[in-house]
């Protein structure tokens, strides 16, 4: 397909994001008073805008715009080029504050919620010159992002397959049963997971360590597994238990404060996997910056249990 040549002077950011709020917000002119254009403005920047791509970005009518298919694609791409003018903003500012690197972490919301606020705090410290950008995914994501080149270092539970990536053993947790006061399973001795397959579980999302291993165990014990709700975050997990929706499993140290809190009970796991292992993992082609971090949090600290 041959590409059309456009005249990308009139591709200017303050028509991009006029165009990309006038698709979130469906109207001209609110989208205008965003920009900070009057109204007169902001629609002949998008008229030159839809004259230079030769079709109309959105669809006019008494309720304000739509955007058509055409309006769309710029749209999606346009959201892209904002964010990344954004990211050149913070990356000048980080220099100019002495930041001399941004290294970018995708983490696991189990490394997270148990040991990597402290450890990231004490490499600040240390190392000024370096920003570590945070985002908070499930182990399976975290390495993905890794792999695909979106994140430097991934920290995540042992499961995904990471067998390309340079890994290292992190830290170790280990899983309880969490349900509300008074619960038929309650009790002080381990519990199996198969005997809890009767009841409904809470979990986190696709693609968490956690829900494929219960997945992969209840086929194995040829039951069903009762998932009725996924969330993103520990605390939410809690909620939904202590709102007797289901039971769940959490890493003891992250659940236990939660559990009293929200005055939940809980019970250890007998099964060999509630004992996990969590690993931080680089590419193999990773520089001396990459290095040096993922280092520092495998390396056994004060601020962060073993």
């Amino acid at each position: 397909m041959q590409s059309t040549n456009y005249n990308l002077a009139r591709f200017d950011f303050i028509s991009i994001k006029l165009a990309v709020v006038c698709a979130q917000l469906g109207s001209l002119t609110a989208a205008a008073r965003e920009c900070n254009l009057v109204l007169p403005a902001a629609s002949r920047r998008i008229h030159d805008l839809e004259k230079t791509i030769g079709a109309a970005m959105f669809h006019r009518h008494s309720r304000g715009l739509e955007p058509t298919d055409i309006g769309r694609a710029f749209v999606k791409h346009g959201l892209e080029l904002l964010q990344g003018l954004d990211k050149l903003v913070q990356d000048i500012d980080n220099v100019k504050e002495g930041v001399s690197r941004q290294v970018r972490l995708t983490s696991s919301t189990a490394a997270i919620n148990q040991f990597l606020p402290p450890l990231l705090a004490e490499y600040s410290e240390l190392h000024p010159e370096i920003h570590v950008a945070l985002d908070e995914q499930v182990s399976d994501l975290a390495v993905s992002s890794l792999r695909e080149g979106r994140s430097d270092v991934a920290a995540y539970v042992e499961g995904p397959f990471d067998d390309d990536l340079d890994t290292r053993s992190f830290r170790k947790d280990l899983l309880v049963l969490i349900f509300p006061q008074g619960h038929r399973l309650t009790g002080k001795s381990p519990i199996g997971f198969a005997e809890t397959l009767d009841e409904n579980w809470i979990s986190l999302n696709a693609g968490a360590a956690l829900l494929m291993r219960q997945q992969q165990t209840a086929l194995e014990a040829g039951r069903p597994f009762k998932l009725r709700m996924q969330v993103r975050s520990f605390d939410a997990v809690a909620h939904m238990v202590a709102s007797g929706l289901g039971i769940a499993a959490l890493p003891k140290a992250a659940a236990l404060p939660i559990i009293k809190a929200m005055k939940l009970s809980w019970r250890p796991l007998r099964d060999d996997w509630a004992q996990r292992q969590l690993k931080v993992a680089i590419r193999r082609d990773a520089d001396s910056a990459v290095r040096a971090i993922r280092d520092f949090l495998c390396t056994p600290s004060q601020n962060a249990k073993a």
